[in-house]
């Protein structure tokens, strides 16, 4: 049976009611229950790991007679598997739900074939409706996923010669204030904004997300990577989340440790040395490089060694967009090859 016009209405709520949910371990996911007349019975959406999901969330504030019969709209396969909760597609067939439309396939080893035991209970199960909005939604969570960690954004500001500061150190304002808004505003879209020892200790930065003067609502959590001492009154310290430090240079397992708290994605800005780290390691999903066009000459390079010895092994790169900010110009570009560390 072809998904109907209701289906797809109540589809597109519940897309709306997943983004109520936190980006963290678990998935954003929402949950229509529609009477068999295409009523809208109850709505759900899950509220972070160890709270019930979208689909037990909504059967919850209804009667068992309710759901005989009912159809159930989610944007993500009901799972199969016990973890903190019970599986949602058990749920869903003692509630007595007779139709399940849903838009993504879970994909988890464990927690996918939902819609298997869906469909050997006698459940009618359609699959693939709005499947590229769900997508849209969960990607960074997909990411992290097939990838085991976070995905990367590197960014740097350099000069129209490559240089990332002048001979002396002194690199503020390469860009100007379009470039330097810009930033902030990508960096509110982040779970997590990395740089390293060395920035901290050179330019004390906030590493907030500002609107001019005014924190943005979303902040993302400050992550200093190095083994070098942080001072107490250090600017990362005052940062509205509790900055979070590692003492490595092995950049797999801090990635690694952030995908583990929830961290979907994170926006990498520490200077050359530990942008061309993330580099070399095969660890840039995507590459943000803002061009002022000034000359600096030097040797404050943007970019260190990243592995190139010779012009074969360069890391070749697709530019997806080109944004003029003011006088500035960004580059939004993704390897033309999977990432090494993917």
């Amino acid at each position: 049976m072809a998904v109907t016009e209701i289906e797809r209405d109540a589809m597109r709520r519940a897309l709306s009611l997943a983004t109520r949910g936190p980006r963290g371990l678990n998935p954003q996911v929402g949950a229509v229950i529609l009477s068999p007349a295409g009523e809208i019975l109850a709505e759900g959406w899950h509220r972070g790991a160890g709270t019930p999901h979208a689909e037990v969330d909504a059967l919850s504030k209804l009667t068992p007679d309710a759901t005989r019969g009912a159809i159930a709209v989610v944007t993500l396969e009901p799972c199969n598997h016990t973890g903190r909760t019970g599986p949602c597609a058990q749920a869903l067939i003692d509630a007595g739900v007779a139709r399940v439309v849903y838009a993504l396939d879970d994909p988890g080893d464990q927690s996918s074939g939902g819609s298997d035991r869906l469909r050997a209970a006698g459940v009618d199960v359609v699959a693939g409706e709005q499947s590229e909005q769900a997508h849209e939604l969960i990607a960074d969570w997909l990411t992290v996923q097939q990838r085991g960690r976070p995905h990367v954004t590197v960014k740097w500001a350099q000069s129209l010669d490559g240089r990332a500061a002048a001979s002396d150190g002194t690199s503020q304002w390469i860009t100007g204030p379009d470039a330097r808004a810009d930033v902030h505003r990508r960096r509110a879209e982040a779970d997590a904004i990395v740089v390293g020892t060395g920035t901290v200790l050179a330019d004390d930065p906030a590493l907030t997300a500002r609107d001019g003067e005014a924190l943005r609502p979303q902040q993302p959590v400050p992550v200093v990577i190095g083994a070098r001492p942080i001072p107490a009154d250090a600017a990362v310290h005052r940062h509205p989340h509790s900055p979070l430090f590692y003492d490595t240079h092995d950049l797999a397992e801090v990635l690694t440790d952030l995908g583990e708290r929830g961290v979907q994605r994170i926006f990498v800005e520490g200077g050359p040395t530990l942008a061309s780290a993330f580099i070399a390691a095969g660890f840039a999903d995507t590459v943000l490089a803002y061009i002022a066009p000034v000359l600096l000459g030097g040797d404050r390079l943007a970019l260190t060694d990243i592995g190139v010895a010779t012009i074969g092994d360069a890391r070749r790169l697709q530019v997806d967009e080109w944004v003029p900010l003011g006088a500035d110009l960004l580059a939004i570009a993704h390897p033309v090859s999977p990432p090494e560390g993917s």
